[in-house]
């Protein structure tokens, strides 16, 4: 009797069943943690210029600030996967969203450049290992050829976060401008600090750790859902890394750590400055109005990644649409520096929305690729280091953006938006040369 291939399994309506019923009820919850989470790493761009008038938070500060959340983020990003496996997704997630978000809140009591700085390397201290241990969680719950339409949904936390938490930021400044001796940014950073905190206790009643203690599994759908997994973990561990070791020196790892880092550099260098780039394209002052258009990127980013993502569930489609996407990326970006420089307001908006589009897209693919070979402690290891290492781009691009523009005596900032820009094709080209690996794991696809 031979042994089922995955495809085979996949087709099984009893797999199927347990597919559907796996991402009803633990998909809400992961996009709902990482809404706020990504809320909370980047309001700080509402409350830039309210912390330079109120204390004296100047742009060099705020450059290190924005940027050294990712080195104690880059830290502690591998210990916090280990842990993960260890104690449990659905207590350590919880941790990691109870514990940031009373660093988030703490924010509302910055007296000064030094413990802004503070706080945003405990904020990264604090949520290090939530992004990577969602990709390993998704990855025990989820078979290859449905994975990367996952990562899709999660992904779209970032663009919900960002269509609600612009108009939310916004009006929570607003709001608390109005209250006699309280800053609006000290209640924006309260607020969504306490949100995090109200996650972090809904994920120990909605995550569940794994197929085998799903309740809302039958029998049957359980065993289909092990089965398959199982099959991909089995030949995971035959081709790829085994251990912590195998894992942090392997070459593949490293290769889609650049690409990640190139990718995250776009997406920082986009999203901490965009309420301001906003607001200077339209002259506004930033608040409400400049929050509800900072939402119009990432509702077409919504569409963008889910369908996008549907759309790549083949090997070769997974490699030219990621290729294309960051071509895309890298394109919008100077767009949107040349619009600014020639006041094109409307024009800048566009090229904004198209970049968010691309690079949102672009993400779930790009994970699909180290989760086809990467399982156990290999996994843990291999992603800790892929998103740490790659999420120092969010480090290196509110700081290479200042210097460039600080070299360049750019007085609208467009020079350091080019130079952000030239590292998504570098991506794409690193995207397009994958043609050249087998991944056995693939061909179950």
């Amino acid at each position: 009797m031979s042994i089922p291939t995955s495809k085979e399994l996949l087709a099984r309506p009893v797999l199927k069943s347990a597919i559907s019923k796996a991402a009803r009820r633990l998909m809400p919850m992961i996009v709902i943690l990482y809404v706020v989470s990504f809320l909370d790493r980047t309001n700080v761009g509402f409350a830039q210029a309210a912390l330079h008038a109120d204390k004296g938070v100047g742009a060099g500060a705020f450059a290190l600030g924005a940027g050294i959340f990712f080195i104690g983020y880059a830290i502690f990003e591998i210990p916090s996967n280990l842990l993960l496996r260890k104690v449990g997704a659905k207590i350590w997630l919880a941790r990691i969203a109870i514990t940031w978000g009373i660093v988030a809140a703490c924010f509302a009591f910055i007296q000064g450049e030094t413990s802004f700085v503070l706080l945003r390397f405990l904020l990264g201290v604090t949520e290090a290992g939530l992004f990577p241990g969602i990709i390993m969680y998704l990855a025990e719950w989820f078979p290859n050829k449905v994975r990367v339409q996952m990562f899709a949904i999660f992904y779209l936390a970032q663009p919900f976060s960002q269509m609600i938490g612009g108009p939310l930021s916004g009006w929570l400044i607003n709001i608390g401008d109005q209250i006699p001796g309280v800053h609006g940014w000290q209640v924006m950073f309260f607020v969504e600090g306490v949100l995090a905190v109200l996650a972090g206790i809904a994920c120990l009643f909605f995550l569940i750790n794994g197929p085998e203690n799903a309740k809302f599994l039958s029998k049957d759908e359980k065993y289909a859902l092990k089965e398959v997994m199982a099959l991909e973990d089995n030949v995971k561990e035959e081709t790829g890394p085994r251990g912590i070791l195998a894992a942090m020196s392997n070459a593949k790892v490293w290769y889609f750590t650049i690409i990640y880092f190139c990718l995250q550099v776009a997406v920082y260098g986009v999203t901490f400055y965009l309420p301001q780039q906003v607001a200077e394209l339209t002259g506004q002052k930033v608040g409400i109005q400049v929050g509800l258009l900072v939402g119009i990127p990432w509702f077409f980013g919504i569409f963008a990644c889910y369908y996008l993502g549907r759309a790549a569930h083949t090997v070769t489609r997974r490699r030219n649409l990621g290729t294309a996407l960051f071509i895309s990326t890298g394109v919008c970006i100077f767009g949107s520096a040349w619009a600014g420089t020639n006041h094109l307001p409307v024009l800048g908006l566009i090229f904004i929305t198209l970049a968010v589009c691309s690079f949102l897209a672009v993400g779930p693919i790009t994970w699909s690729y180290p989760t086809a070979f990467l399982t156990g402690t290999a996994a843990a290891a291999g992603i800790g280091l892929i998103n740490s290492l790659g999420n120092l781009g969010g480090f290196v691009a509110p700081i290479l953006r200042t210097a460039v523009n600080d070299i360049a005596n750019s007085p609208t900032g467009s020079a350091g938006v080019y130079a952000l820009g030239v590292l998504p094709f570098v991506a794409a080209l690193m995207m397009f040369l994958t043609k050249k690996f087998r991944n056995k794991a693939d061909e179950l696809l």
